[in-house]
C-alpha cells in the first residue's frame, strides 16, 4: 500500500492527547481534511487499532497550528474532534486541554521563538474566535516539560502551562444565555443553557434521580439516563439556535451536585456521548460562570465563592480543577472578563504519521 507521510508532534495537553500538525502540512479542503484525520486517528474502530487514536474521545483530538492571521495573536489554533467509532470529524468545537499543548507545540515546530525563561504566546482559536494567552516554561530558551505542577487526571508532575482565556462568552452562539433565559424546562428538567468557551446544557443531578457522585463508568452504563440526556440535549440545541445537533458534539451536557471534598461544586461533564473521565477546560469555564451567575440551576446547591477574581473549584471524577474567574455583575447580569487555569503538557513523540495515498496523495 502506497502511503503519504505527514509530520506531527504527539502531545499530551492537560487530560487529553493527540497529534499536533502544522496546518500547511494538511489539505485545505475541509472534506478531504476530515478523511485524512479519520485515517490518521483510526476512527471507525472502538480501539482505533489502525491509527493514533486511543479509543476514547479524549484521545481522538487533533490540533492544527499556523501563524496567526490576526495582528493581535501569534498562533492560530484549529481544532478537530474525531469520532472514535463513527468516522466523523467535528470542526465546530474547541478543546481547552489540547490547547494546553499549543504553546509547547508552536515552540517545537519553530512557529514562535522562545522569549526567555518563560514565553507568552497569544493564541487565537480558529473554531470560536476566542483569544488565549499561554505562558510556557522555556528556561535557557528551551521548552521544558519537567516541573512540580500536578493536575488531577494525569500521573506525576510536569512544568506548568498557564492559560488565560478571553473573549469566550458566546463562543458559538453569540450569547451568554443562548435561549434568553436563566432557566429552561425540557422534558420536565430545569436547564441553564450557557455559552462560555463552550455551549453547555447544565442540569442538577438530582433532577435525573442521580446523586452526581457516580463514576464516569456508572453513568455511561446507565443507558436510560444517557438516552434521556441525549434527547434533552438535542431539544436544548434547537432552543439555543444551533439547529440539529444530533451529529455534533456541541452543546455539551453537564450535571451539578453539592461539593463533598471542599470544592465549590461537583460536576459530571459529557462529551456528549460519554462522561468525561475528568473535566474539560472549556467546560470548566462554563460551569464556573454558571456557579457565579445568580438565578441559574446552580443556585442553592452551594455557597458561591467570595472575592474577585473568584476561585471556583470543580470536583470531577478524577479530582478537582480550579478556575480563576475575573468578572463583574451589573444591570446586564454576569460579565466575564477572563478565566485562568493551570494545566500541564508533555511531548510524547514526533515523526510522521502515514495515511494511504488512496485517501490523500500529497504529491
Amino acid at each position: 500500500m502506497a502511503q503519504t507521510p505527514i509530520p506531527f508532534h504527539f502531545i499530551r495537553g492537560g487530560t487529553s492527547r493527540g497529534p499536533y500538525f502544522h496546518r500547511a502540512d494538511l489539505p485545505e479542503d475541509r472534506a478531504l481534511l476530515a478523511r485524512v484525520l479519520v485515517a490518521a486517528l483510526g476512527s471507525g474502530h472502538r480501539l482505533n487499532i489502525d491509527g493514533l487514536g486511543g479509543g476514547a474521545s479524549v484521545t481522538t483530538k487533533v490540533a492544527m497550528l499556523s501563524h496567526s492571521e490576526s495582528a493581535e495573536c501569534d498562533i492560530d489554533y484549529f481544532f478537530a474532534q474525531v469520532g472514535v467509532e463513527d468516522g466523523q470529524v467535528d470542526f465546530r468545537p474547541t478543546c481547552g486541554n489540547i490547547l494546553s499543548g499549543v504553546g509547547p507545540a508552536a515552540l517545537e515546530m519553530g512557529l514562535i521563538a522562545p522569549q526567555g525563561d518563560t514565553t507568552r504566546i497569544r493564541i487565537r482559536s480558529v473554531n470560536t474566535g476566542a483569544r488565549v494567552e499561554a505562558v510556557v516554561c522555556t528556561p535557557h530558551g528551551q521548552v521544558t516539560y519537567s516541573g512540580d505542577a500536578a493536575i488531577d487526571g494525569v500521573p506525576g508532575t510536569a512544568a506548568p502551562v498557564y492559560l488565560n482565556f478571553m473573549d469566550v462568552v458566546g463562543s458559538v452562539t453569540g450569547a451568554l444565555l443562548p435561549t434568553g433565559a436563566l432557566r429552561d424546562v425540557v422534558d420536565g428538567v430545569e436547564l441553564t443553557c450557557m455559552d462560555v468557551a463552550m455551549p453547555v446544557c447544565i442540569a442538577r443531578a438530582e433532577d435525573f434521580g442521580l446523586s452526581g457522585y457516580e463514576t464516569a463508568a456508572e453513568l455511561d452504563e446507565n443507558r436510560d439516563f444517557c438516552a434521556r440526556m441525549e434527547a434533552i440535549r438535542r431539544a436544548a440545541g434547537l432552543r439555543m439556535g444551533m439547529e440539529d445537533v444530533s451529529n455534533s458534539v456541541t452543546p455539551k451536557f453537564a450535571l451539578l451536585a453539592p461539593p463533598r471534598q471542599g470544592g465549590t461544586t461537583t460536576a459530571r461533564y459529557f462529551t456528549p456521548g460519554n462522561c468525561h473521565p475528568t473535566m474539560a477546560v472549556t467546560g470548566a469555564q462554563c460551569l464556573a460562570s454558571c456557579v457565579l451567575t445568580p438565578g441559574t440551576v446552580a443556585e442553592g446547591l452551594f455557597t458561591a465563592p467570595e472575592g474577585r477574581p473568584a476561585l471556583v473549584r470543580i470536583e470531577h471524577p478524577g479530582g478537582v480543577i480550579d478556575v480563576t474567574v475575573d468578572y463583574e455583575t451589573g444591570p446586564e447580569g454576569f460579565i466575564l472578563k477572563s478565566a485562568g487555569l493551570l494545566r500541564t503538557a508533555r511531548l510524547l513523540a514526533r515523526g510522521e504519521v502515514m495515511v494511504p495515498k488512496s485517501i490523500w496523495d500529497k504529491s
